[in-house]
């Protein structure tokens, strides 16, 4: 049997198909193929162009299979909360952008049912405008909902494409908000109070457990019959199972688009504090709790740099990062990252301006101290949530592991150091598509050992810096 496996990874900016291979010393991956994602603004809003990232990871994954003589099987993971409607198994318009305005409107229909501390009792999730259950009553809104008669989470519509068989995998399915947290089931109670029909949600999979075989009419546009696998589906719970962890004393920031700050538990925690202090519970690998706070992350930088490059096209990312290097921290200024102003596209320069000027603050004078004050914005950011990790949780964190695209920008991980006061140890970049594959090389026999064993694998095959505070 071929040992190469391929992971689809669709991110909010571009998808990759990604090979690898595993053995008892061996973890090697490498891109196959590399495509854009880029949404699509119609009258009705922001959508994602499914139709071509399905193609696009179909045209990669056959790229593996010729470039490998066959593959022993594929899995795709993608960013969170986002879906398909169906009814009669076709997708009942284009899947709506989690950034689209359309979500927060629909909060109040929310919370006059449930309440924000009873949502989060029944569900752990912090709160965010976009979650999937605020989507869903922007739906209602419409008559899109009554048309439906199923949900597929992202990843779960594309393995459907692939495989016939219409599933939930519960990492991705826990982003909802309509999952049980103490029970990781659909939660029959929420879905009766917001007037869901239960039929709409498909049978739940827990990561490693096989979806099904790709279709024939697939298998001959792939050129191989494959096994579709259930890994950590969300993206963030993929990149978890490789943060390169040699102990318990660990927290983690999968740096990309959005940074995802947490550590690993054994059961939920739902304390008024952690409500209060809006962290949240997911699901992760082998029944684990991921216990995080989204943080804006990069994408404050990388719309920064959008805005200022559509008006010069000179404008490019590396020459900022080193003219910020230079900028005295003592000279910069601090705006808090997290705040909802900055969640849309736009002039996000213009925004981060508006709200240094409302707290006093100066407003940067350059391109390059403006980088510098975004990136030491989100380190402060980071910083406070692992002291808020520290104290919800009781337990004591003296590592930060940095995976994930983020974990290359050598400025933020210094940063992040300085500010949180704790070893920062950077690496891998690959960190989601190593997880994906680890899960699918456990399922198929390559690879044998618990969560930890997998850590250690990557720990020792990996290219890992150190950044001390």
């Amino acid at each position: 049997m071929n040992e190469a496996l391929a992971a689809v990874d669709l991110g909010a900016s571009g998808g990759r198909v990604v090979v690898g291979r595993v053995g008892p010393d061996e973890l090697r991956i490498r891109t196959a193929h590399r495509f854009p994602n880029r949404p699509v603004r119609t009258r009705d809003g922001l959508h994602w162009n499914v139709l071509e990232l399905y193609r696009e990871m179909c045209a990669g994954i056959a790229q593996a299979v010729r470039e490998e003589s066959g593959l022993a099987g594929v899995a795709v993971d993608s960013w969170a909360v986002d879906y398909a409607l169906l009814r009669g198994g076709r997708v009942l318009g284009m899947p709506h952008h989690y950034r689209d305005d359309r979500n927060a409107a629909a909060v109040p229909d929310v919370h006059e049912v449930v309440g924000p501390d009873e949502l989060y009792e029944l569900n752990g999730l912090q709160h965010l405008p976009f979650n999937t259950t605020f989507q869903l009553a922007a739906e209602r809104r419409t008559g899109m909902l009554e048309l439906a008669d199923r949900l597929l989470l992202l990843p779960d519509l594309f393995a459907y494409w692939l495989t016939g068989e219409q599933v939930a995998e519960r990492t991705n399915a826990s982003t909802t908000g309509l999952l049980d947290v103490r029970t990781g089931e659909w939660s029959a109670e929420l879905l009766d109070r917001l007037g869901l029909k239960p039929e709409l949600l498909p049978p739940l999979i827990s990561p490693g457990e096989r979806i099904g075989a790709v279709t024939d009419d697939v298998a001959a546009e792939l050129g191989a019959s494959l096994p579709v696998t259930a890994v950590g589906s969300h993206d963030t719970a993929s990149a978890v199972v490789a943060v390169p962890a040699a102990d318990e004393e660990f927290a983690y920031i999968s740096c990309g688009t959005w940074s995802l700050v947490g550590v690993e538990t054994d059961r939920p925690v739902l304390s008024e504090r952690g409500r209060a202090a809006n962290f949240t519970n997911e699901r992760g690998i082998d029944g684990r709790i991921r216990y995080l706070h989204n943080v804006m992350g990069l994408w404050l930088l990388t719309e920064s740099v959008a805005h200022w490059s559509r008006t010069d096209p000179s404008v490019s990312l590396e020459p900022l990062l080193a003219e910020a290097a230079e900028v005295p921290t003592e000279r910069v200024p601090v705006f808090d990252a997290d705040d909802p102003r900055f969640l849309p596209p736009g002039d996000m320069p213009a925004r981060i301006a508006e709200w240094l000027t409302e707290h006093d603050q100066p407003v940067p004078g350059t391109r390059g101290e403006f980088v510098r004050c975004v990136l030491e914005s989100i380190a402060e950011a980071y910083a406070a949530s692992v002291d808020q990790l520290e104290r919800l949780t009781g337990r004591s964190i003296s590592t930060v592991h940095v995976v994930g695209g983020g974990c290359q920008n050598t400025l933020l991980c210094r940063l992040t150091a300085e500010r949180t006061g704790r070893t920062v140890i950077s690496g891998p970049v690959e960190a989601t598509a190593s997880g994906n594959i680890l899960v699918q090389a456990r399922t198929a026999g390559l690879f044998t050992g618990s969560l930890e064993a997998m850590r250690d694998l990557v720990r020792r095959t990996s290219e890992l810096r150190r950044y001390n505070p």
